[in-house]
C-alpha cells in the first residue's frame, strides 16, 4: 500500500518539457547569430537555421573563441542567395547535462574575428566571462588563437580582379531603370530586395576602433545607417587596393564622406550617417582619423567572400598600409560633399546632429574597386 501511494504521488508531479530555441545564422547578410546568446537547460534543443552565404557553428572555449575545441561542429553549410525561408537548412544541437557556459563561433575565414560568436548560459555583464567579453576577445584576437596579428612579411596582396562592366534592366516598386555596374565572378546581379532593409553599423562603439559589423551584404534598395559613438570618427569610401585613401572615381567625383563626427563620452544620443544601395558592386570604406585605418578600422559592403579580393584581404591591406594621414581636418562644423550620378548632380549635406541619405548610384570603375 505504501509503495502504491508513493507511485501515485510521483506520477502527479509536473514533468518539465524540453524547450526549443531557433537561432538564425547569418540572417540578412549579417555576420552574426540571432539571438547571439541564450539561456537553456539540459535536454533543450537549439535549431541553427543557416541563411546565405556559407557559415558554420563550431564549439570553442572562452579563452580561445575562434579555435575549435573538438566539440560540436556543423561543418560548412553553403546556402544560395535565392533559397526560400522555408528551405533554409537546419542543424540541431542538444544542450548537454549541466549549466556550464558553452561557446561557439563561425569557422568561415575572418567571421569569428569580426564578432560572429554565440553562447549558451553565459554569465551576465559585468562578469568577466560574459557574452560581450567573449565577443570582444574574439575581435581582439582577430580570429586566431592569440592577439598577435599577421605581420607584413606574412601577407601578400591578392592579384587584381578581372572586372567586367555589365548593364541590366531593373524593375522594382513599379519603376524600371537601366543600371551599369562592375561585376566579376561571385558578384550578385542587381536584384532589388523584396522588402528593403536598413543595416545598422556602429562606429567606434565601446571605445573599439571598429565598425560593427564590419562586413555586410546589402541588396539594391537597402540602406546602411552608420551610428557614431565616442570619440571622433568618419565614414569615408575608399577602394580595395588603397583602403586608407578616399576614392576618386573615373569621372573625377569623390565617394561618400561623412566628415569627422565628434561624439562626447557622456552622449546619450548618437549622430548617424546613411547611404542607400543602388549597386551590388563591392563598397569599401574606412575611418579617416589619423592611424585608425591602419589599425583595422575599415568596413565592406557586398565583398565577395569566395574571391581573393574579400574583406579579410582588404583588412590586411589596410593594416599593412604605411599611410597614416587622415583625409581632412577634424572639426565639429557641418561639411558638404557632392556626388554625380546618372540623374545629374546631387548635393549632399551632413551635420553631426542629423542623418542623411547619400545615394550610392552609378558606375563603379574597375580600376578604383
Amino acid at each position: 500500500m505504501y509503495r502504491h501511494t508513493l507511485g501515485l504521488a510521483l506520477a502527479s508531479l509536473p514533468v518539465a518539457l524540453a524547450a526549443t530555441y531557433n537561432v538564425e545564422v547569418g540572417a540578412g547578410g549579417q555576420l552574426a547569430y540571432d539571438p547571439p546568446y541564450i539561456t537553456a537547460s539540459a535536454g533543450d534543443t537549439v535549431n541553427f537555421i543557416f541563411n546565405p552565404k556559407n557559415h558554420t557553428v563550431t564549439q570553442s572555449s572562452f579563452n580561445t573563441p575562434c579555435v575549435s575545441s573538438n566539440g560540436f561542429k556543423t561543418g560548412f553549410v553553403p546556402v544560395s542567395a535565392n533559397t526560400s525561408s522555408a528551405d533554409l537548412p537546419v542543424k540541431q544541437f542538444t544542450v548537454p547535462a549541466g549549466t556550464a557556459p558553452l561557446w561557439f563561433y563561425c569557422g568561415q575565414t575572418g567571421h569569428c574575428g569580426q564578432g560572429m560568436v554565440f553562447a549558451i548560459n553565459a554569465p551576465a555583464d559585468p562578469d568577466p566571462h560574459s557574452f560581450s567579453a567573449f565577443q570582444k576577445l574574439a575581435i581582439a584576437t582577430n580570429g586566431t588563437g592569440s592577439s598577435t596579428h599577421a605581420t607584413t612579411s606574412a601577407f601578400s596582396t591578392p592579384p587584381p580582379q578581372h572586372w567586367q562592366t555589365a548593364t541590366a534592366t531593373v524593375t522594382a516598386g513599379g519603376s524600371t531603370w537601366t543600371t551599369t555596374y562592375t561585376s566579376y565572378d561571385g558578384t550578385p546581379p542587381p536584384t532589388p530586395a523584396a522588402q528593403p532593409v536598413d543595416h545598422k553599423i556602429t562606429v567606434g562603439a565601446d571605445g573599439l576602433l571598429a565598425y560593427n559589423p564590419p562586413n555586410i551584404t546589402a541588396s539594391i534598395g537597402d540602406t546602411v545607417t552608420f551610428e557614431f559613438h565616442p570619440k571622433n570618427h568618419t565614414v569615408t569610401q575608399s577602394s580595395f587596393s588603397d583602403p586608407c585613401h578616399a576614392v576618386v572615381k573615373s569621372d573625377g567625383s569623390s565617394g561618400f564622406k561623412s566628415g569627422f563626427t565628434p561624439v562626447a563620452a557622456n552622449a546619450t544620443s548618437f549622430p548617424t550617417f546613411q547611404i542607400k544601395i543602388n549597386d551590388t558592386a563591392p563598397i569599401w570604406g574606412y575611418c579617416g582619423q589619423t592611424g585608425h585605418c591602419q589599425q583595422g578600422m575599415v568596413f565592406a559592403i557586398n565583398a565577395v567572400e569566395s574571391s581573393a579580393n574579400n574583406f579579410e584581404a582588404f583588412l590586411e591591406i589596410a593594416k599593412n598600409s604605411g599611410n597614416s594621414t587622415s583625409t581632412g581636418t577634424a572639426t565639429s562644423s557641418s561639411t558638404t560633399s557632392t556626388s554625380t550620378d546618372k540623374s545629374g548632380a546631387l548635393g549632399l549635406q551632413f551635420s553631426p546632429r542629423f542623418s542623411l541619405v547619400a545615394l550610392v548610384i552609378g558606375v563603379f570603375s574597375a580600376a578604383l574597386l
